[in-house]
């Protein structure tokens, strides 16, 4: 029994690790053309581009994610509630009032890093 449990807990250790790792991201981000305001999103929802929402290529639906801009250390928080396509080569797909928030409405695409939160 003892065995067992400690087995389990070093399990949840070597995973935490790993979902610890994979909570952090640095690349490229964007955000959605105006074309997809009102749109339906993966998670049934509609897309409002002045929400705090984002898309990314495997967090969960309802995930929250800091999104930071490195050159200037600002953030915000959004929600996951769309997918983007495995082969794209961002890291998230942001509203644009999220870009605006930290600062990359008028550049389009930036480096950006990303971390899941609690």
């Amino acid at each position: 029994m003892k065995k067992n449990f400690r087995m389990a807990a070093k399990l949840l250790l070597v995973a935490t690790a790993f979902a610890m790792m994979a909570a952090a991201e640095d690349g490229m981000g964007v955000f959605y053309s105006d074309y997809f305001h009102g749109k339906n999103t993966a998670d049934g929802g509609v897309y409002d581009k002045e929400g705090l929402t984002a898309a990314h290529k495997t967090l969960k639906f309802g995930t929250k994610v800091k999104i930071t801009n490195p050159e200037t250390n600002q953030s915000v928080v959004v929600t996951i509630t769309d997918r983007m396509p495995p082969r794209n080569r961002n890291i998230i797909d942001m509203t644009r009032r999220a870009a605006r928030e930290i600062g990359i409405e008028k550049q389009g695409r930036a480096k950006v890093n990303i971390e899941v939160q609690p």
